[in-house]
Parts: C-alpha cells; sequence; structure tokens
C-alpha cells in the first residue's frame, strides 16, 4: 500500500490513541551487523540476592528452597491493604483537585531459583510453571479486586532493581487508566460489530501473516498495526478468553511455548538479553456485567532500536504530541520472523545449560 510507505499515523483500537509512523528514515530490513553487549555472568545462585532459595529478604523473611516459582508480598509494594473497616472518602466539589483513595495488594514472583536464567533460557516445564502461577495468582486476587495487573520489567534499562528473573502482580480495586481505556473501546466496537475487537483483529491478522510473529492452536504472537515502540508484540488468545482463571492445561501449556518462542526471538536479534516491559490486560474482575467483549492479551514493550545499546527514547514530541515510530510495523515483524528460536547462548559457545 502507497500509504505505509509513506509518512502516515495509525489508530490503537485499543486504547483510541494515535501513533505517527516516519517509514521513509527507516523502514528496511535491519542489514548491519548486530552489536553484542558485554553482559555480566550471573552466577546460579547469589549469596546476596533477596529472591534466590534459602536467602533472606530486606524485611528478615527467609525464601524457601524453591523448585520452580516463588511468590512473595512485595516487600516495597506500591500499594498497601486498606486496613480501616470503612473507605475514607477523598472527594472534591472542585474539579481542580480530584483525588480518589488506592490500596491493593503487590507480588513479586520469581521465575525460577536459578539467578542466572531469564524466560527465553527456561525449560519448557519451568515456563508452564510461570504461566500456572499467573494464573493461580490472578485467580485468588480476583475474587478481591477488580483490577489484576500481571507484569515484568526485564533489563535494568527497564528500571528493573534485581538482576534474578522475576515479575510482579499488582491488584486494585480502580480500574487502572489503560485498562479503563481498553475496556470502553472494546465494548464500544462490540456493540458496533456485534463481535469482540480482538477476536476480529486475530482473524484479519491469520488472513494477510504480514506481522505474525508465531502462532499455535491457542495464541498469535503478533507486531501490532499500530505499534509504538520499534519491536512491540501482542500474545492474545484464539479461544474466548477473557482472564486468566479460564486457562484449561493446554492453553497453558500452549502459551508457554508461545513465551519461549517470542523471548529467544527477541534476544536473538541483537545477541543480547533484550529488555522489555510486559504485562497481561485481563477483563475487569467482580463485575456482573457479560465480559464477552474483551480476549486475553499481553502486550511487550523493547526500547531497542538499532542495536544491543541503541534504545528508543520516548521524549519531545512522543511526551507532547503523539507517540513516533520510523520503523514499521512490518518491517519490525519481518526481523522477528527471521530471528531464530535457538537461542543465541545455545550456539555462541556458552557451555552453561544448567
Amino acid at each position: 500500500m502507497a500509504l505505509l510507505e509513506s509518512t502516515h499515523r495509525r489508530k490503537n483500537p485499543l486504547t483510541g490513541r494515535w501513533v505517527l509512523v516516519s517509514p521513509h528514515r527507516n523502514n528496511r530490513p535491519w542489514l548491519g551487523a548486530t552489536e553484542a553487549v558485554n553482559e555480566s555472568v550471573l552466577p546460579k545462585h547469589d549469596e546476596s540476592c533477596p529472591l534466590c532459595p534459602g536467602n533472606t529478604r530486606a524485611n528478615g523473611d527467609s525464601n524457601p528452597d524453591y523448585k520452580y516459582t516463588h511468590v512473595f508480598r512485595n516487600d516495597f509494594g506500591a500499594l498497601t491493604p486498606n486496613e480501616s473497616e470503612q473507605s475514607q472518602s477523598l472527594e472534591s466539589d472542585n474539579d481542580l483537585f480530584i483525588a480518589d483513595e488506592a490500596s491493593g495488594e503487590c507480588r513479586v514472583i520469581c521465575f525460577s531459583p536459578k539467578h542466572n536464567k531469564t524466560l527465553p533460557e527456561l525449560e519448557h516445564d519451568a515456563l508452564h510453571e510461570v504461566v500456572k502461577t499467573w494464573k493461580d495468582n490472578y485467580t485468588e486476587l480476583a475474587q478481591h479486586y477488580e483490577c489484576v495487573q500481571v507484569f515484568e520489567n526485564k533489563g535494568e534499562i527497564m528500571g528493573c532493581s534485581q538482576p534474578h528473573p522475576h515479575g510482579q502482580v499488582w491488584a486494585h480495586s480502580h480500574l487502572s487508566t489503560e485498562i479503563e481505556a481498553e475496556d470502553t473501546q472494546q465494548l464500544t466496537y462490540f456493540k458496533k460489530h456485534g463481535s469482540a475487537m480482538l477476536a476480529d483483529y486475530v482473524q484479519k491478522e491469520q488472513a494477510d501473516k504480514t506481522r505474525v510473529v508465531f502462532e499455535n492452536e491457542h495464541w498469535l504472537v503478533v507486531v501490532p498495526f499500530w505499534a509504538a515502540w520499534p519491536f512491540e508484540t501482542m500474545i492474545v488468545t484464539k479461544d474466548n478468553i477473557q482472564n486468566f482463571s479460564q486457562l484449561n492445561d493446554a492453553q497453558t501449556d500452549s502459551l508457554a511455548q508461545a513465551l519461549k518462542v517470542l523471548t529467544t526471538k527477541y534476544d536473538n536479534v541483537f545477541n543480547c538479553s533484550f529488555p522489555y516491559s510486559m504485562g497481561w490486560h485481563n477483563a475487569p474482575a467482580n463485575r456482573s456485567s457479560d465480559e464477552q467483549h474483551w480476549r486475553l492479551h499481553a502486550h511487550f514493550y523493547p526500547p531497542l532500536l538499532r542495536s544491543a545499546t541503541v534504545k528508543k527514547h520516548m521524549v519531545g514530541y512522543e511526551m507532547l504530541g503523539e507517540s513516533q515510530r520510523d520503523l514499521s510495523a512490518e518491517t519490525a515483524a519481518s526481523i522477528l520472523q527471521a530471528a531464530s528460536t535457538t537461542h543465541y547462548k545455545k550456539t555462541a559457545g556458552h557451555t552453561d545449560d544448567a
């Protein structure tokens, strides 16, 4: 399409926001040499790490000798439970000074006892346990909170304060801004078309195939048409599923496979531990309304652009106007499609596979 080869804007139907695309600046497959990062070699167990098995955390608690995942309440959580029986009102009659009470719970999920193994380096059974842990914690917290956010910040460049591979779960009664926007947009689409937005989107991307990175029986991995980050992707369910609690064993197992493929491809783009922020969007919980307009999905937002050390910064126009990208979604997809599903550490002379 001629439009897609010139400067244009694309609308994100999940949020209603736009992204400016300037393909003439960088609309070509990556042909330059990949720049490897001098990554530090981490031990399998770090005596000073508060997330490793058997070690003591800042609050004095000791981690068990866990074999797969380990979950604990965040010692420095951004949300705290509302201990009072009656909520305090923060309402104001002034439209310029509006506040609302926010309470909830924050948990940390250690993906593995191994201090030096990120998601793409885990075996399938270990990844299956990660997905099952996401499901179990979502199911428990959704009984008490309307919004349960499962996410991971990978790498120092994304503000990760601990190198031990881990993610988080934040649960609260209010709808986060992103979930509220996606809920509104998906419901509007459903009322207009009589079908779920992401169900229709999956079918369109399956037919087009240009932006599809991977798919199996239950999941589609795609660079979304409206992607803002250079190698942004979504993992979307192909089934009629609104939240984690609905996953069966087959869907859980195939999600572990999709995670393995995507995160391995990420690492292989620039032969580095590819940083990103990722998170799962579930339909709001504890609501009496039908949530058929929703489909469970995850967003991956990696910042790397041209090499392992060149980062895309959302500054200037992106902060004051709208998101902008040079590398088109289609070009990013072609790079990820071409990336190997065998992790680079398995082919670059690395011998530590334990």
